[in-house]
């Protein structure tokens, strides 16, 4: 909101979860016509693009690979300050010195991580989820309370305005799109839900997104109203660090960050399972069956190509063997540890992953995979028209993305060598 204003901000965060919303919904439409609880990005390209299915799972593995670091960097870099502020808060004294080590606190949050890391289901961390979604409602509850009550030693407010834009908005806009980017986990859940109907699923993801927005826009209104066009990307680093009550808000984000590590795991592993494994499809005649009945829960290709399936793919949930699990997860952990101890700032990696890899599978892949799986229905003309105009946006913000990343990375590394 401080690059364009009060009013296009709100406009901006509203827009961009309704254009994620319908990606979701896309791809739970598509699901319907995929194996039974098989749903997955490689049997849609299988059933619409076969020859080029290993390079959506590698752009689904390379995305949720490199925003797991990115969480590790995060609690590396927040961890310090948060002992520091508590220890100050508590204790007489400077903090131990050990404490001040972001490696250290990489390392020890590890072990928690790990295990969580091994899970096969997204089932099986709904417990954790719990535990990241109270420090979500702790953050907001610390941006409505320092608005109301302003704490002592508070960044006086700059210029609040209705509307005003400014250069950085372009750069800004991408962050509100990539913020809504899930479509990595929507798929698993369709697959592990006992009630995976039509209703249902909209019912996820209305509330997802919905809550999701909903949260966005009070940290944003009343943050740019507290501070103005002085507020900074990471408005929690704003409030008064003495202040035990800010203190606990940014362990709140450390929490948030430790439990969506796996979350990123998850779909990284399965996708790069389907990489890994991959054999070049024999030339086969695709029949997509009739899409099902509202009261269904399943279906898809035709009965024989079904059967066939049950015994050839070995992508299904669960199916996948306890060594090639176990190597798989070791693996991306191993990596993505070893980056994030000998690395501090991956902002410009990070940024061309997720200029590509989130508008890719939010946004292109939702609609090229609607398109296609529907194009024999007559009754879903007009969604498929929805779903290649999402595609058609996913696109343009690719491209708008990538080329300004390109720009701002050529003129940071003029302006450092000048």
């Amino acid at each position: 909101m401080a690059s364009s204003g009060l009013i296009p901000g709100i406009f901006t965060c509203l827009f961009s979860g309704t254009v994620a919303a319908t990606g979701l919904y896309l791809l739970s439409e598509c699901a319907t016509r995929a194996p039974h609880r098989r749903a997955s990005w490689f049997a849609f390209s299988k059933m619409t693009f076969p020859s080029a299915a290993v390079f959506f799972d590698l752009a689904i593995a390379i995305k949720c690979f490199g925003v797991s670091i990115s969480y590790l960097i995060i609690i590396k870099g927040l961890m310090p300050n948060v002992i520091a502020s508590l220890y100050h808060d508590l204790f007489p004294g400077d903090a131990p010195d050990w404490t001040q080590s972001p490696r250290v606190w990489l390392t020890l949050f590890m072990l928690v991580l790990v295990p969580l890391c091994f899970l096969r289901k997204l089932d099986s961390l709904r417990h954790t989820s719990y535990v990241a979604l109270f420090a979500v409602v702790y953050l907001v509850i610390i941006v409505v309370v320092c608005y109301i009550s302003p704490l002592k030693g508070t960044v006086p407010r700059g210029n609040v305005y209705l509307w005003h834009f400014t250069p950085s908005f372009v750069g800004n806009f991408p962050v509100q799109v990539f913020a809504f980017t899930c479509a990595q986990n929507i798929l698993p859940i369709y697959n592990e839900l006992r009630d995976n109907s039509r209703k249902r699923m909209n019912t996820i993801i209305g509330t997802a997104i919905g809550s999701a927005t909903a949260t966005y826009e009070v940290i944003a209104i009343l943050g740019y109203l507290t501070f103005g066009d002085k507020v900074r990307a990471n408005i929690i680093q704003m409030y008064p660090s003495t202040s035990l009550f800010i203190a606990i808000g940014q362990l709140a984000i450390v929490i948030l960050v430790l439990f969506s590590y796996p979350l990123q795991v998850l779909p990284c592993r399965n996708s790069l399972d389907k990489v890994v494994t991959y054999h070049p499809p024999k030339p086969t005649v695709t029949k997509i069956a009739t899409p099902p009945s509202e009261s269904e829960t399943s279906t898809v290709v035709a009965p024989e190509a079904e059967e066939e399936e049950e015994d050839t793919d070995p992508h299904a949930v669960g199916h996948m063997s306890a060594e090639k699990h176990f190597i798989l997860t070791a693996g991306i952990v191993a990596l993505g540890f070893l980056v994030a101890f000998f690395v501090s700032d991956l902002r410009i990696v990070l940024s061309f992953v997720g200029s590509t890899g989130s508008t890719t599978i939010s946004f292109i892949l939702p609609g090229l995979f609607y398109w296609k799986l529907f194009q024999d229905d007559p009754e879903k003309k007009v969604m498929r028209r929805i779903a290649f105009a999402v595609m058609i946006y996913g696109i343009l913000i690719l491209v708008f993305c990538l080329s300004y990343n390109i720009y701002a990375t050529i003129a940071e590394f003029r302006a450092g060598s000048g």
